[in-house]
């Protein structure tokens, strides 16, 4: 099941992660200190997270076959256990992404029917600053996972114990 063309699928499935998380950070980033680009992509940076958040456990369980198929080191446990730290930063990014949509949605829709006045600029601020935080740890992890991928893979260690 975890073979694309009778590749590992592994591999194939990280490149998913390691291309949409840090799409997703930036996007969200982006939109945290830009108004006119948060309009702009909308909805996009939800889809983008939670498209990314998809293939983190299916990348997880496809690395969790591969591994059972070669030799155990030390750099692959390192490797191991990082990925397992990636979901819920994941998690985090997407709840952020869509939390930040829907705020400032809720917001514009407010301030076109003229029921309330806009959100206060620490609300804003406070946003702003999480996912700043949170999309930046997340795709750190994602480098530190990568990095670790790496080095089970290409490094003199690899096959030894």
């Amino acid at each position: 099941m975890w073979q694309i063309a009778g590749l590992p699928a592994h591999p194939l499935l990280v490149h998913a992660v390691v291309v949409l998380i840090p799409l997703a950070a930036i996007m969200l980033i982006v939109g945290s200190v830009w108004p006119r680009a948060r309009r702009k992509l909308g909805i996009l940076t939800p889809l983008v997270a939670l498209v990314a958040l998809v293939f983190v456990p299916l990348a997880k369980e496809a690395g969790e076959a591969l591994e059972r198929q070669v030799p155990s080191s030390a750099a692959l446990e390192t490797h191991t256990e990082l990925g397992d730290q990636l979901l819920p930063w994941a998690i985090r990014l997407f709840v952020v992404a869509a939390g930040q949509w829907l705020w400032f949605r809720l917001r514009e829709r407010r301030s076109v029917d003229g029921t309330s006045t806009p959100a206060p600029r620490v609300a804003t601020l406070a946003i702003a600053v999480v996912a700043i935080v949170v999309a930046g740890a997340t795709a750190f992890s994602v480098v530190q996972v990568g990095d670790s991928g790496a080095r089970a893979v290409w490094s003199s260690d690899a096959g030894s114990d």
